[in-house]
């Protein structure tokens, strides 16, 4: 195993942080034994000057774990190696800091190397991935503890009390003339205008019914794609923001979720499009009807009433917002009166909101507003909500500051799970490149992991979503092919740092090869008929038939019931450990079919395997080069993987696809 110098914005590195301007932060560096150094420094870039201060290695005694250092602590051994440690006062918002570590050189050892959120670099590198200590108001404390399950209203399930006609179809009161009613066994469309006129009927009562569901995967926040009336089923072209959808039960519906999810401690989160709305939005009518409108400055017109910019410029049924109109900001945007306030307020409560395309909102040629309208709407937003932009590529430009507290990481997380677990051949279009699916190895994963989530401030990261799959891409399990890595991509989701975010019926092994033909109805006969066979201790059945072998009744969706076990087992993990949920985390081995790492924490450590195939022989780590652990109980295995420990030497086998987390002890 490299033995590398290592710190992270976990709390074994940060022992002590700062929350407000002025206060100080205690930052700690791991140099091991093998990496001999004469200084350790810090570097902090403080109103646009550099500052610099010497670390000073800890006393054993107050290593790795104690609040405070003596003033004069003298150099001593913890395990095989030395914790450093120095202050860092927060005069700024955001304070970028690295390490610049010397010593005599000679071997693989430079004489000069900076340590950075990207990892040891023996030259200069520009300032892009320095650690940030940040103090902006941070996102409320739930979110690092939470497990996010995405529904899609209309195909969740139906209540019982929804209408349905004689063969099954929905027959509301009121059908709007956009809607193509389905039986809830009949396959969505692949593609095609089609997809977003399938109407199902699933409804908001249809979701408080399957909370018991929700609740047994680990999950304590349910993420609505819209809810407001629209001219699709999708509902991203809204008609209006003031009221929910009857074809989902009303304002009164989402008040019984909300209400529902708040008496089982478990939070709702809400859908907003700030970037556009539909071309039947009541706004947009009011400003196609008169030019002269309040409303006719809310959209960017190039010739009233029927040329206007649109989403990419290219899908005119939803019509560009221009945040640079005071009304649309006050409308929209600012104070409890306003869209994004009404909502968050009594009687719904709802807990927070994910922006969509929150990249695009407030972007068109010259103009630039993005940041401005972020930071708008979490000063309405009230203490306690969750505030979360759609990306889906680089984010990190937009998260430094005080606006959105996280994204959806399909760069630092969606993207390189898939390209390491993904069926060899696979077909699938790679979230909207000109390319299919590659299948890269462990290394090149490890690089993207580290890389570009070291753009991105520890807190943002801590506070975004992680999601294999969601409803606009294809499903995990077709991306990954196999019942075994679909297993190690859930316990990816439950290992690394983030919000672990489960599109509903993933925990199934639904499969679906876009992002409309994902969006399946949930077989729930078939997931209770599974659910009525398990033993009680989730283990697997003890008639001899194959785990996963559950019913394949209701259609093209047949229950994996292994995936689900799993996915019940390795959330709940996650609950469980806080190294899961706040802890640092550093990389201890990459091969091209195995990753190995730590998350870091002073209640207990967490190492953690994960193997996309069966490796040949053994991998030894002496893990005394890292972080001094002395012992290690297993705590979960899922698949084909396993090891032993002897002292601090692991030994870990892959006879397949499987992961593996085991609680290290500290010395």
């Amino acid at each position: 195993m490299p033995r590398r110098p290592h710190h992270d914005s976990g709390p074994l590195c940060v022992p002590v942080a700062a929350h407000a301007l002025g206060e100080e932060a205690v930052l700690r560096v791991w140099v091991p034994d093998s990496y001999p150094v004469t200084a350790v420094a810090l570097r902090a870039v403080v109103d646009g000057e550099i500052r610099t201060r010497e670390a000073r290695p800890l006393p054993a005694a107050d290593a790795p774990s104690a609040d405070a250092a003596p003033e004069e602590p003298t150099p001593a051994e913890a395990g095989a190696g030395t914790w450093w440690q120095v202050r860092l006062r927060a005069e700024n918002p955001v304070v970028p800091y690295r390490f610049c570590l010397i010593g005599p050189g000679g071997g693989d050892v430079p004489a000069y190397a900076w340590l950075t959120a990207a990892g040891l670099i023996p030259w200069d590198v520009a300032d892009a991935t320095d650690f940030r200590l940040v103090v902006h108001p941070p996102a409320p404390a739930w979110v690092a503890d939470a497990v996010v399950y995405q529904v899609f209203p209309d195909r969740f399930a139906r209540s019982a009390s929804a209408p349905v006609d004689a063969e099954g179809r929905p027959a509301p009161q009121d059908l709007p003339a956009w809607a193509v009613p389905m039986r809830w066994d009949e396959e969505p469309a692949v593609r095609g205008d089609i997809t977003g006129r399938q109407l199902y009927g699933g409804d908001l009562d249809g979701v408080i019914e399957r909370l018991d569901h929700i609740a047994s995967l680990g999950a304590d926040t349910v993420y609505l794609t819209p809810v407001f009336p629209a001219g699709s089923v999708h509902r991203y072209d809204a008609a209006t923001f003031d009221r929910v959808d009857p074809l989902l039960g009303g304002d009164e519906a989402l008040v019984r979720l909300s209400q529902a999810l708040h008496a089982r401690g478990m939070r709702l989160m809400l859908d907003l499009t700030t970037n556009h709305t539909g071309d039947t939005h009541e706004w947009f009518r009011a400003a196609q009807a008169d030019a002269d409108s309040v409303e006719a400055g809310f959209y960017l017109f190039t010739e009233h009433p029927h040329a206007y910019r649109s989403w990419l410029d290219a899908v005119p049924s939803l019509p560009k917002l221009d945040h640079r109109s005071p009304a649309l900001r006050a409308r929209m945007l600012e104070g409890p009166d306003s869209v994004v306030g009404r909502w968050l307020a009594p009687p719904v409560w709802a807990d927070g909101w994910r922006i969509d395309v929150a990249n695009m909102t407030g972007r068109h040629d010259d103009v630039d507003l993005a940041h401005e309208v972020a930071r708008t709407l979490r000063g309405t937003m009230p203490e306690g909500t969750w505030l979360l932009a759609e990306h889906g590529h680089d984010a990190t430009g937009d998260l430094a500051g005080d606006g959105w507290h996280g994204t959806m990481n399909y760069t630092g997380f969606t993207r390189p799970l898939w390209a390491w677990l993904a069926e060899p051949g696979s077909t699938l279009n790679w979230l909207g490149l000109p390319t299919t699916v590659p299948r890269l190895p462990g290394p090149a994963i490890a690089r993207t992991l580290v890389d570009y989530n070291a753009h991105m401030p520890w807190p943002s990261r801590l506070h975004s979503q992680n999601q294999l799959s969601s409803h606009d891409t294809p499903r995990t399990r077709t991306v990954v092919g196999t019942r075994e890595r679909q297993i190690v991509a859930v316990a990816a989701l439950a290992a690394l740092p983030g919000v672990p975010t489960l599109f509903a019926g993933d925990e199934i092994g639904a499969e679906g090869s876009t992002g409309e033909h994902s969006r399946t109805p949930m077989p729930w006969a078939a997931i209770a008929a599974v659910d009525d066979a398990a033993p009680a201790d989730g283990s697997a059945p003890a008639d001899g038939s194959a785990p996963g072998d559950g019913p394949a009744s209701e259609g093209s969706a047949p229950v994996d019931a292994e995936v689900l076990r799993a996915t019940r087992a390795l959330l709940g993990l996650r609950r469980r450990e806080p190294a899961l949920r706040r802890g640092g985390i550093g990389l201890l081995h990459v091969e091209e079919d195995l990753l190995v790492l730590a998350r870091t924490h002073p209640e207990g450590d967490v190492i953690v395997v994960l193997a996309r195939a069966s490796r040949p022989g053994p991998v030894e780590l002496d893990l005394r080069g890292w972080t001094g652990i002395i012992g290690l109980e297993e705590i979960h295995a899922e698949g084909n993987v396993g090891g032993s420990a002897d002292g601090a030497l692991l030994t870990i086998r892959a006879a397949g696809p499987g992961a593996a987390f085991w609680r290290a002890r500290r010395s």
